[in-house]
């Protein structure tokens, strides 16, 4: 059933949940709908990844992605009683929203390595693989001195408790978050770029305060404009060996000046060359442009997330704080199938990632980043060769190997990982981690509508979560059993 609902409606219903906070559970008929019409909101539909017969490309390569825009994005709109567009979706960022079970790094090295092979759920005659990767936990009182910049989008379109009011709410818990010796500047841009706070040390917080309290919208949107100051007042107060870090908060409806997803893509992509990294966060709804932040933020060496509630705020600004302190830079993984023992494979998500195989071992390729104690995972459905059960004692299905970068430095390292099973377990008996994992990708695969879906229903991906929650930091497993409950 397809509901069309007028301009000032939605946009009354989008402001009334996040000034509330509270969830919307009514939805028309019992069933979801997709949301028509008056939403201008920008996508850019990836399509999904094949299938590869392995005789004939035996290597996938493709670049981290730990952002979790997508995830939380489509929470608010289920939350709003609609399914979101099936552009929107990004398996890899409704996985990446999560943390995983995975062991931390040996000494010496950032990044952990981890796989598991099961059944897959939704295919009897295929199997999943899942790579994990994990990178180094660093307590946040050990972690290295932040210098911040704040980003803030002031033009008109920001004017409503969703956007402003929401970024205002998000960086005044980072200023609580703060220690004595980290930094913040606030630089606002709507017709023309304004430095409001000069970078300020966080034991003078009401004085940071004070400027946010400040914060007000109108006008139009010169986002270059703004993206240029705040590298060089970051760049004015780098810190060596130090998290340097703009946070830029917009809906992305840049109108002023360069503005096209290519023209600021290359903006970022020069300024990147600084040393600065780019967390961009997205807020609100009718006129999101979510392509053009997705990318920015992919090229800016940094992070992409929708901040859809105060509970997401919580999370990106005092949970996972952490994670704004990056561990592992240009990041970069390649798996080299065995066709012995694999026929076929498909990457599930990570479709705007990919990489050119001989791409992974150049050092001047850029690819993802990831922060302190954030843990990324990954997905391929196997088809096995018929003979592969009685190879599995001497004979590996793939190698998986990883690059990436210390922080401050500029050659990689590379690790290596042999992907081997003594047996080939069932779904129902393997780990958390690939049920959990399974769960999540399935339920992107549903929204997205996707023709590799096989038998997959909500039945079937309530299940596999329901019994991966023992592992749950911040209960944000929990929460998403809770929205599958509102798919009847």
């Amino acid at each position: 059933m397809k509901t069309k609902l007028t301009v000032p409606v939605c946009c009354f219903l989008i402001a009334l949940f996040a000034a509330c906070n509270q969830v919307d559970d009514s939805y028309i008929g019992g069933e979801w709908s997709m949301i028509e019409g008056p939403y201008d909101e920008k996508y850019e539909d990836y399509g999904e990844n094949p299938f590869i017969q392995t005789a004939d490309e035996a290597v996938s390569t493709f670049s981290v992605d730990a952002d979790g825009g997508s995830y939380t994005n489509m929470r608010r709109y289920l939350n709003l009683g609609q399914l979101p567009p099936t552009a929107s979706v990004r398996i890899e960022e409704y996985l990446n929203f999560f943390t995983f079970n995975y062991a931390e790094p040996q000494a010496g090295e950032n990044v952990a390595l981890n796989s598991e092979l099961a059944a897959c759920p939704w295919n009897d005659n295929h199997h999943l693989l899942r790579l994990g990767i994990k990178g180094k936990t660093i307590p946040v009182n050990e972690l290295p001195y932040s210098n911040y910049v704040f980003l803030i989008d002031v033009s008109g379109s920001m004017n409503s408790p969703e956007k402003l009011g929401v970024l205002k709410s998000g960086f005044k818990t980072l200023v609580d978050n703060l220690r004595d010796q980290d930094r913040m500047a606030i630089v606002t841009y709507a017709g023309s770029a304004q430095v409001l706070l000069k970078s300020t040390h966080g034991d003078e917080k009401q004085k940071i305060k004070n400027a946010i309290d400040k914060l007000g919208a109108s006008g139009s949107t010169a986002g270059a404009a703004g993206i240029s100051t705040a590298y060089e007042i970051a760049v004015e107060n780098y810190i060596p060996d130090g998290n340097n870090r703009i946070i830029l908060g917009t809906d992305g409806d840049f109108n002023v000046g360069p503005s096209s997803t290519d023209e600021l893509v290359e903006l970022i992509e020069e300024k990147r060359k600084s040393g600065i990294y780019l967390t961009v966060l997205g807020v609100g709804g009718g006129n999101l442009n979510d392509q053009m932040m997705e990318k920015i933020a992919n090229n800016g060496n940094g992070n992409y997330e929708y901040i859809d509630n105060a509970s997401q705020i919580e999370k990106v600004f005092t949970h996972e704080l952490s994670k704004f302190y990056t561990v592992a830079k240009d990041a970069k993984l390649q798996l080299t199938f065995n066709p012995s023992m694999v026929k076929a494979y498909r990457l599930i998500g990570y479709e705007n990632r990919a990489l050119k195989n001989e791409d992974f071992e150049k050092d001047t390729v850029d690819a993802g980043e990831i922060g302190a104690g954030q843990t990324i995972t990954a997905l391929y459905e196997l088809e096995l060769m018929p003979q592969a059960p009685e190879k599995l004692a001497v004979e590996k299905f793939a190698q998986f190997d990883f690059r990436y970068k210390m922080p401050n430095v500029t050659e990689s390292r590379l690790l290596s990982h042999e992907v081997s099973s003594y047996a080939l377990q069932p779904i129902e008996t393997a780990s958390e981690n690939i049920r959990f994992a399974a769960s999540v990708a399935g339920f992107g695969m549903l929204i997205k509508e996707s023709e590799y879906a096989g038998t997959l229903n909500i039945a079937m991906v309530k299940q596999l979560a329901t019994s991966a929650v023992s592992f749950d930091p911040n209960g944000y497993r929990n929460e998403y059993l809770e929205l599958l409950n509102k798919w009847k």
